[in-house]
């Protein structure tokens, strides 16, 4: 494995950034930096003969700092809380209202993916961490948190969370990722095809919350158990798909926390290219980035909606409202681990 480090500039409040390269003998190769603990590119060797990088991306530290999610590293909760609020013990703890009304991924601008982290080199990758101080985007505790990034021979991305508080709080990582198989700057989405091993999904709202009701995929177009073409159904008349404009919905995994599960797969037509995702936690939004703005990217591409995908291991959205849900709140002291493996074939 080898790993290299460059500059990748000031940040706005002086602090100085990077750039960390990890490649395999397989001609894969993760670029990762610390600030925000982001995902920058992922080069995948093809079936086609070609190299592509196939994740979204910008190219500057600055476009970092001014725009959203690509790559990113989303906490200290991900996903929407209804409200922009939650309560602990009896105490509410007020968040951003970036939503319309709830809570979405903590916050654009304190949020983890705007922090410039500490980083370890280890053999076959690089550990981002950092303390999160109590009172942080609104949430109670100080927080220890890491994310680990490494690179396999199989041509896996391992992406491993452990974080512990001070305070009983709520955590919630994942990595915001927009996946497009056929390059980063190949357009849409819709002819990749996708197969997702969960047979349940949650229902939402029209502000695209949990309405704390699961239903089976049976029947709908949320069924992904046999594989089928991203653009297949998603501009049918469905209230789920239209409240959405597509898919922005998470789906059951059926994982167990500490043991790996295959939860998708997802195949491009045009370059062979296919991604495997294990992951051990509860749930996965699939987004197909249907409200994306129109922007600039890496290398002088343009990003639009539906241009990529994201799968995002992750606790069930607003889970703090619904006792039944699968939870995330950590006492003081109780170590929260997670972990999810992207895999090229």
């Amino acid at each position: 494995m080898l790993i290299e480090q460059t500059d990748f500039g000031v940040t706005r409040s002086g602090g100085h950034a990077h750039l960390f390269s990890i490649r395999n003998s397989r001609g894969m190769c993760a670029v990762v930096t610390d600030y925000g603990a982001i995902l920058v590119s992922l080069f995948v060797p093809c079936p086609d003969g070609t190299t592509r990088n196939v994740v979204l991306g910008y190219d500057t530290l600055r476009e970092y700092e001014a725009g959203g999610f690509f790559g990113a590293t989303v906490g200290s909760h991900a996903n929407r809380i209804s409200g922009a609020a939650f309560t602990l013990d009896g105490v509410e703890y007020r968040l951003a209202d970036n939503d319309n009304g709830c809570n979405l991924h903590s916050d654009f601008k304190t949020g983890f993916h705007k922090q410039l982290w500490n980083a370890e080199l280890l053999p076959d990758g690089v550990r981002f961490f950092r303390t999160s101080p109590d009172g942080e985007a609104g949430f109670p505790g100080n927080l220890e948190i890491s994310v680990v990034y490494t690179l396999d021979e199989d041509n896996g991305l391992h992406i491993r969370y452990e974080g512990v508080s001070d305070r009983k709080t709520l955590i919630n990582l994942t990595n915001h990722s927009f996946f497009n198989l056929s390059g980063h700057d190949a357009g849409s989405v819709l002819d990749h095809r996708v197969t997702l091993n969960c047979d349940r999904f949650l229902e939402i709202s029209a502000g695209r919350l949990p309405t704390g009701r699961i239903f089976p995929v049976d029947g709908t177009a949320m069924d992904f158990r046999l594989g089928r073409r991203v653009g297949e159904e998603i501009d049918s008349d469905w209230e789920q798909l239209r409240y959405a404009a597509g898919y922005d919905h998470c789906f059951v995994t059926g994982a167990k926390p500490g043991a790996l599960k295959k939860i998708a797969l997802v195949e491009d037509p045009h370059t062979g290219c296919r991604m495997e995702v294990f992951t051990d936690l509860p749930g996965v939004q699939f987004y197909t980035a249907n409200f994306l703005p129109s922007q600039p990217g890496k290398g002088g591409a343009h990003y639009g909606p539906r241009c990529a995908l994201c799968l995002e291991t992750e606790h069930f959205p607003d889970s703090i409202h619904f006792p039944d849900f699968p939870q995330c709140v950590f006492d003081a002291g109780e170590t929260y681990q997670a972990e999810t493996v992207y895999r090229f074939l």
